[in-house]
Parts: C-alpha cells; sequence; structure tokens
C-alpha cells in the first residue's frame, strides 16, 4: 500500500540540496549572511536602547514517577491492590530572555565597523557569485 507521509523526508531533502550553483553561493556569501544578521540585532538594540540576553533558570518542580512496586500476592488471599502513583522531584531548565544594558557608543562603534566589514564582503561576494555562476552554469 502506498503511503504518501513516508515521502515528506524524501521531498525535503532534495528540496534542501538545492543545485551546485546555489550551494556554491550559498558557501561563498556565508560570512555576508552572517555579518547582515549581526547588523540587524545590533541595529536593533540601538533603536531599542538595549538589548535582549538568554539565561537559563534552573527550577525544581513534581513529576510523576515510575509507581512503587506492588507487594507480591499473598497465597490463597486476596489479590494485591494496585500499585500506587508516586511523585518525584526534578531539576527542569528554562531559557528566559531578559533586557539588558548596553554602551551605546560601543554598539555604535561596532555598528560602523560591521557595515564598513559588510561593504568589503559584499565587493568579495559579488566576484564568488560570479565565479559560481561561471562553474556552475543552470
Amino acid at each position: 500500500m502506498f503511503k504518501p507521509i513516508l515521502l515528506l523526508p524524501i521531498c525535503a531533502a532534495l528540496v534542501a540540496c538545492g543545485t551546485p550553483q546555489e550551494l556554491c553561493i550559498a558557501r561563498e556569501t556565508r560570512d555576508l549572511r552572517v555579518v547582515d544578521r549581526l547588523i540587524a540585532e545590533t541595529d536593533g538594540n540601538l533603536k531599542r536602547g538595549f538589548a535582549y540576553e538568554d539565561v537559563v533558570i534552573s527550577r525544581t518542580v513534581w513529576v510523576n514517577c515510575e509507581p512503587w512496586p506492588a507487594p507480591p500476592p499473598v497465597e490463597g488471599g486476596p489479590p494485591p491492590p494496585p500499585a500506587s502513583p508516586r511523585l518525584c522531584l526534578e531539576d527542569r531548565d528554562t531559557t528566559v530572555t531578559r533586557p539588558v544594558a548596553i554602551d551605546v557608543a560601543a554598539e555604535t562603534s561596532k555598528l560602523g565597523g560591521l557595515k564598513a566589514k559588510r561593504r568589503q564582503l559584499a565587493a568579495a561576494g559579488e566576484r564568488s557569485i560570479a565565479a559560481c555562476r561561471k562553474a556552475y552554469p543552470e
């Protein structure tokens, strides 16, 4: 019997692969994409006046555990009661995002440096993209 649900992972893998030209361009422009994300983050920090930081908080919570073992049956007696449930304490980590203060002058300087690096990477990226298109024509 044909199961279309089994084709989903195969289709997803094929779509994720891309053509050799696309893979080459993605590989050659990876640093540019990272710098773009850092520029967006730094610009957002300056517009807000603060940054966000993720903090992991560990909390102890009650969870259901394996029940206590049932007592062995007594020959000729009533059946043993069912195993009783029990609770245990377990540590759970939670990630919380909280605002943190920034040094506006340092963030402004960082943003300027990132924009200069982006211009440099964009110029090199154009040459790399042209080389990828030449090496892998579609």
